[in-house]
């Protein structure tokens, strides 16, 4: 068993693939029109065959509920792996990304937390 799709809740969907694209660097997978929305995925470029994220609309009533309390705690909805998070902070700082945790290393782990625009902390994580 794999993960094959995982989901992060967002307040706008084009915002949100302009996010994850041209700033984090994944690749759109899926777009269908599903109504007034789309399932809209994207992927890591260099593992085409490994999960995709579900750029998913935060309209249930219990999402902007949920993700208010997690920004308000500071907890990041998701990690992602990247090989130097100093170099990844220092890239998306450049490229206008908003940090609330520059990078730290907690336990075994180097991190840094950013804001992906749309609601969510997301987590950089270079492992030992």
């Amino acid at each position: 068993m794999k993960i094959y799709l995982t989901s992060v809740l967002v307040d706008d969907q084009d915002k949100a693939l302009a996010f994850y694209t041209g700033k984090l660097g994944f690749v759109k997978k899926t777009e269908i029109p599903v109504g007034e929305h789309r399932w809209l995925t994207v992927e890591d470029p260099d593992h085409t065959d490994g999960p995709e994220l579900l750029l998913e609309p935060d309209e249930h009533p219990a999402a902007n509920a949920f993700k208010a309390a997690m920004l308000a705690d500071g907890i990041p909805l998701m990690s992602f792996a990247v090989a130097d998070v100093h170099a990844e902070f220092a890239r998306l700082s450049a490229a206008g990304v908003r940090f609330t945790q520059e990078p730290a290393t907690i336990g075994g782990a180097i991190t840094a937390v950013c804001d992906d625009t749309c609601g969510n902390l997301i987590q950089l994580a270079q492992l030992a």
